[in-house]
């Protein structure tokens, strides 16, 4: 007795024909090369005519010809009948009624590209149809049990409202395959394979309006209530026992459990973001084309294009809870940035100095000629700050402080991922600077124009540089520390003030709110605590540097 551990895999018409039960009968293969590899449904021995009719498709047909017709017309329509019921081979054993495969039905099954069998010695029918019903039950059963299992995983993942893209890393060890999930508009919210190569796994959408899905590729949709949210993508694989398109279904429906509970809307945004965030600060990527193509398929184009990063954040009090005033900064900046232009917007989590306020990252792309990435001097606001006024008037409730700005830094400009990591890591570095311009509810602060600051900023968390600051201007910081008679508070502001204007006394006294004399007063008490001279450029330019290093600058 055989006691292997029997092929579950579904069986096709050639490991029909490789079963000893069929060896022993001296097979050949008449016609219908091309359908060995079709799957068999069942077996089922045909006598006479009138079980042709009770065929459903995908049959291996078992006969011997008894009781079909000998005339060549009746054996004609025979013939067709059988071939149009989608039998998935024929087996005619040769001898009793035929000798040879009668013509009609060899023009009949080579016209579907039906395998047709004939064989020349005896065999038993019923051993043969045992054998094929063993296993197509087993891998039935298998089936069903491995659809279970995928359905029990993934219903609680979708009850446990696990993360999408955990949900996805599942599905993906499931199907042994590389499983992409993209929102409505194509752009990929998260993917997961075995071999991390986004080059490879994520080409179909590194092209934005040129996505065309590979051949073997199987996909899904996500949808609840009406509403369509995205698209399940499973590449190339093995074959699943439950199969690979029930596999994506189960899991379509775990992610659209979960955004029932996502009343927003912009679960997936925000999880694309942060994942792209995450890798792009972290250096977590081979290639600059890795994380290029990566950018690109969750809907920031980065060839061809102006790209560079940015801050956003609001001052003093929004006069509403911080979670309405996110939601204001955030879709102001995508209508500014819109249509041509694309931006990917996260939270800062690593921003102390904000305190409990939200301070937004972005990445931005704009085409080479537009306008709101061209440069503007002196303190002229530039166009996208412009736009983003424009923007936000139109957003804010009419309860916000009037007191209350955006405040907008834009990292330096260029082409390449290279170029977009280091403006987003200077506009980081740099947090918040006292604005080079200003329009309407938005103040910004502007890399090129304020090059040393971005450069002393991104400098300032070093030991050495904070030691320098706090050694440069230690004797001011005491003062303003103290209290009682001589002792105003505010000697770095009016250093701060001198320093913007130099060579213009009366104007620097005027920026920090004080009448001449007083301001004199406090630039002369300056001097004598820290034994300078103001009026020397090495000593400006020290002061400067050190002012800068200070977090509160």
């Amino acid at each position: 007795m055989e006691t292997s551990v029997p092929d579950l895999t579904p069986i096709t018409v050639a490991d029909a024909l490789a079963l000893p039960e069929l060896v022993a009968g001296e097979p050949e293969l008449v016609t219908g090369q091309s359908g060995l590899g079709r799957h068999l449904r069942w077996a089922h021995v045909v006598a006479g005519t009138g079980a042709i009719a009770l065929l459903d498709g995908g049959e291996l047909v078992l006969t011997t010809g008894a009781g079909w017709p000998t005339d060549p017309k009746g054996l004609t329509e025979l013939s067709n009948a059988l071939a149009a019921a989608g039998p998935a081979a024929v087996i005619l054993e040769l001898g009793t009624h035929f000798t040879a495969a009668p013509d009609p039905l060899v023009h009949a099954c080579g016209e579907r590209g039906i395998p047709l069998i004939a064989l020349h010695r005896e065999v038993r029918f019923v051993q043969l149809t045992q054998r094929i019903h063993q296993r197509v039950l087993a891998t039935q059963h298998e089936a069903l049990t491995a659809r279970a299992e995928v359905h029990t995983m993934l219903t609680e993942l979708g009850l446990n409202r696990s993360p999408v893209d955990y949900v996805v890393e599942r599905l993906s060890a499931t199907l042994d395959a590389p499983v992409v999930l993209e929102d409505s508009t194509g752009r990929v919210v998260a993917w997961a394979a075995r071999d991390r190569d986004p080059e490879g796994i994520l080409a179909a959408w590194a092209h934005p309006g040129d996505a065309t899905l590979p051949a073997e590729a199987e996909h899904v949709f996500v949808e609840a209530q009406g509403r369509r949210f995205g698209r399940l993508v499973a590449l190339r694989g093995p074959e699943h026992p439950a199969g690979r398109r029930t596999v994506l279904e189960l899991g379509a429906f775990a992610l659209a459990l979960g955004t029932l509970a996502d009343t927003s809307g912009e679960t997936w945004l925000r999880l694309s973001s942060k994942q792209l965030f995450d890798t792009l600060l972290s250096g977590r990527y081979r290639r600059d084309t890795e994380l290029a193509t990566q950018l690109t398929a969750a809907g920031l184009p980065i060839a061809d294009r102006v790209v560079l990063g940015a801050t956003l954040r609001g001052t003093s009090d929004f006069g509403a809870h911080d979670s309405l005033e996110r939601a204001v900064l955030e879709t102001a900046l995508r209508r500014a940035v819109a249509p041509e232009g694309r931006v990917i917007l996260v939270p800062d989590e690593g921003d102390t100095d904000a305190g409990s306020r939200t301070t937004l990252l972005a990445l931005l792309s704009f085409p080479t000629a537009d306008p709101r990435v061209a440069p503007s001097g002196g303190e002229v606001p530039p166009p996208l700050a412009v736009r983003l006024a424009r923007e936000l008037d139109m957003l804010l409730p009419s309860t916000t402080p009037g007191a209350w700005r955006a405040h907008l830094g834009l990292g330096a400009a260029g082409r390449g991922v290279r170029s977009l990591i280091t403006s987003l890591e200077r506009v980081r570095a740099a947090g918040r600077l006292r604005p080079a311009a200003g329009t309407g509810r938005v103040t910004v602060q502007i890399a090129e124009r304020q090059a040393l600051a971005y450069l002393v900023r991104g400098l300032s968390a070093t030991p050495e540089v904070q030691e320098y600051a706090t050694a440069t201007l230690g004797p001011l910081i005491a003062h303003d520390a103290a209290a009682g008679p001589g002792h105003s508070g505010d000697l770095l502001d009016v250093l701060r003030a001198y320093l913007d204007h130099p060579t213009n006394r009366s104007l620097a006294a005027q920026r920090a709110r004080l009448s001449r004399s007083v301001f004199y007063q406090r630039l002369a008490l300056i001097e004598e605590l820290l034994d300078i001279d103001l009026a020397d450029g090495t000593t400006i330019a020290t002061l400067a540097v050190a002012l800068l290093a200070r977090a509160d600058a």
